[in-house]
């Protein structure tokens, strides 16, 4: 059984972007993703494909959703649906859910862990937003805490959560 992970950054409002671009710009957060990321798959709708700076992510299997079946992606695969993505994945697989908003929503009921940076800071313009982490569905197992500093603008938390 693939284990699957949710990994995001949000601000206190659940504020995950703007106008198909992150929030924020947190150089410990890029690192933790790649780190956490790095050898496995990661699926993501077709924005949230488009919104990267240098197209598929190295080192790591990615995966695009999109309701276009003629969509080709060089150095990515193209699934129609989240269950035909997952259904492509051998069972053994770390699988990341990237974003956005949609697929964060379809994937909750299905993940295992929530990998999230929280950002202590409520933007004024945020038009994508992270579901709401129900407490009675999920349990917070680690925090690490970071203050504002010359190169992070906000101060954040690294919080991973287990499904109950």
């Amino acid at each position: 059984m693939n284990r699957i992970s949710i990994i995001a950054a949000i601000s206190r409002n659940r504020g995950i972007g703007y106008k198909n671009r992150l929030l924020y710009w947190l150089p410990n957060d890029l690192k933790r993703f790649k780190a956490l990321t790095s050898g496995h798959t990661i699926i993501m709708g077709r924005k949230t494909y488009e919104s990267l700076p240098k197209g598929a992510l190295p080192n790591r299997r990615n995966v695009v959703l999109s309701s276009d079946p003629s969509l080709t992606i060089p150095g990515a695969e193209v699934y129609s649906s989240l269950e035909a993505a997952l259904k492509s994945c051998n069972g053994e697989e770390e699988v990341y859910m990237i974003g956005g908003e949609s697929l964060y929503r379809q994937a909750m009921e299905l993940a295992d862990s929530l990998r999230l940076t929280e950002v202590e800071d409520t933007p004024k313009e945020v038009d994508a937003f992270f579901p709401e982490i129900d407490p009675a569905i999920w349990k917070e197992v680690s925090r690490e805490s970071h203050p504002a500093d010359e190169k992070h603008a906000y101060a954040y938390s690294f919080v991973d959560y287990t499904h109950r």
